[in-house]
């Protein structure tokens, strides 16, 4: 018996369901205006960014944004980016990055919690991730089976120079992508560790294998905040439950793309 993501498939054959059509049905259901997005744009799986910029004031609901499932919410103070909170997991990640590309959007970042695999720091820190171990069905639909899916090296390379002016604790490497948290066993950890990787989370493979599909600018980055709950006190992301830190990365990579 096999299973349908082992089924062959046409990874270059275009999809009969696309966002740009789903988003015009939307819009026509709700009665939204046509409207583009912020030319950079964030996803903020936790939600932390999100509920410090509106409760600060700096960031004001799209109300174009025709999403079925998510509020886009613009921060326009000096820098400039759209942010969506609570998008967790590589099928909702991959989804709203389809939307906010056929939306206008030219760069995403994604900044996700992601659990401590190799000690490289005391959490909380941040890791820009280069490539992602797919364990993960989603970016199976985007590329062909392979064991990672990596960051474009020239987008990159522009983001690492300009995150070195960020002023928070930020390394790079390797992370496993999962969709099952709760199955991460010690041995699986052992594994991974042994590849190199340093950091476990649950978008980045899939959003780097739809950047290489469909041609996009995406940056994942793993803001590692726990050693996976073997010690009390865990989870502590900082100021602002993590946004503080999160809003000078978000920073430095407006201004990285915004150099090109």
């Amino acid at each position: 018996m096999t299973i349908p993501l082992g089924d062959d498939r046409d990874y270059a054959e275009p999809s009969a369901f696309t966002p740009e059509n789903l988003l015009r049905e939307a819009r026509r259901q709700k009665g939204l205006p046509s409207g583009d997005v912020p030319a950079v744009c964030v996803l903020d799986p936790d939600g932390d960014i999100v509920r410090e910029l509106v409760a600060s004031g700096r960031a004001t609901r799209d109300p174009a944004w025709a999403c079925y499932h998510t509020e886009l919410f613009v921060v326009d103070d000096g820098t400039r980016f759209g942010i969506v909170g609570g998008a967790v997991g590589a099928p909702f990640a991959v989804l709203v990055a389809e939307e906010l590309f056929a939306s206008g959007c030219a760069l995403l970042v994604s900044i996700t919690s992601a659990g401590q695999i190799a000690p490289i720091g005391t959490p909380p820190y941040f890791v820009v991730i280069e490539r992602a171990l797919r364990d993960e069905g989603t970016s199976h639909h985007y590329l062909p089976p392979g064991r990672f899916a990596a960051a474009d090296p020239n987008l990159l390379a522009r983001a690492q120079n300009m995150l070195a002016t960020a002023g928070v604790a930020i390394a790079c490497g390797s992370s496993w992508t999962t969709d099952a948290p709760f199955r991460e066993t010690a041995s699986l950890i052992a594994a991974r560790r042994g590849e190199g990787v340093v950091a476990v989370e649950m978008e980045a493979a899939a959003l780097y294998a739809f950047a290489q599909a469909r041609q996009r600018a995406v940056i994942c980055v793993a803001h590692v905040t726990n050693a996976l709950a073997q010690r009390e006190g865990d989870f502590e992301k900082g100021r602002a439950n993590g946004a503080h830190d999160a809003l000078a990365v978000i920073d430095a990579l407006v201004r990285a793309f915004a150099t090109e």
